[in-house]
């Protein structure tokens, strides 16, 4: 592994996400694995589930 590499990996362990910003990978790893086996998918219909699903989980909670 070349220094570049090594450089950039420790710097990546370094990196402190958002919870928006998790919250958008998570929609994008389940647009990418839905939509690769149903075409059909949208990013729209992801996020109106994981809308759905959110306000579900904070109804739960009391919020």
């Amino acid at each position: 592994m070349g220094d570049d590499l090594k450089k950039l990996i420790e710097l990546a362990k370094s990196v402190k996400t958002t919870p928006e910003h998790r919250e958008e990978q998570r929609r994008s790893f389940a647009y990418g694995n839905t939509a690769f086996e149903n075409g059909m998918i949208t990013r729209e219909m992801i996020n109106e589930q994981a809308d759905k699903l959110a306000r579900a989980s904070d109804d739960r909670r009391g919020k």
